[in-house]
């Protein structure tokens, strides 16, 4: 596997980002639940969530930040980098006093204030502008990417499908005179009706030729 991939920080990062966004989503619905019997079923998730997502960012950050000083990059594809680790660290202080002030009102046994749920809103905010500034780096610049594939100036589409270019139809030069030959070789099958017409009305004049150059017409 660590052949595969330059470092483990794309592991990490999918489930700190599926973990915390799914612990503000439940943190909202318990706030809107109020004092529902939902509402305790509510908080138990968002807590377990918010815990394990915390774990998983530290891990991911420590991940991010020997991926930072390790991948290969230009003068362009950096400055791209030193934002999504801004981001990132941003989020990280964010996350860090919200945990802790979860873990009290837990403690405390208090409910759902509109301060927390506010500022778990916008540490929402914060992971997933960070996500996508990740994502700017993996497919804009091809940060962490060990292979690119070679396509054409120009793919093929099928009738029927959107105008869609399908991977399987990127070929190679010699996949495209095999095809150009298969090509002409149908081209070729159609027309050999016409040209067996053409063939037989030739046959047939020919002896009318021969006749009427022995008995000496002409026309």
């Amino acid at each position: 596997m660590i052949e595969i991939i330059p470092n483990w920080h794309p592991i990490f990062v999918h489930f700190t980002v599926a973990l915390l966004s799914t612990a503000v989503g439940f943190f909202l619905l318990a706030w809107i639940a109020g004092k529902k019997p939902i509402q305790k079923q509510c908080l138990v998730v968002a807590h377990w969530n918010l815990w394990l997502g915390t774990g998983f960012a530290v891990i991911t950050a420590i991940a991010g930040w020997f991926a930072y000083n390790s991948v290969a990059h230009d003068a362009l594809s950096h400055a791209a980098m030193s934002e999504h680790r801004n981001w990132a660290l941003g989020t990280l202080a964010l996350l860090l006093p919200l945990t802790l002030w979860a873990w009290w009102n837990h403690h405390t046994g208090k409910t759902i204030q509109v301060p927390f749920l506010v500022f778990a809103l916008v540490l929402l905010g914060l992971l997933l502008s960070t996500a996508w500034h990740g994502g700017e780096l993996v497919y804009r610049y091809g940060i962490g990417v060990m292979s690119l594939p070679t396509s054409e100036s120009s793919g093929h589409t099928h009738e029927g499908t959107g105008g869609h270019v399908h991977s399987s139809e990127i070929k190679s030069p010699e996949s495209h005179e095999q095809a150009d030959d298969m090509e002409n070789d149908y081209h070729t099958a159609d027309a050999t009706p016409d040209d067996l017409k053409s063939d037989d009305h030739e046959a047939d004049s020919a002896p009318d030729d021969h006749n009427h150059a022995a008995d000496g017409y002409s026309h």
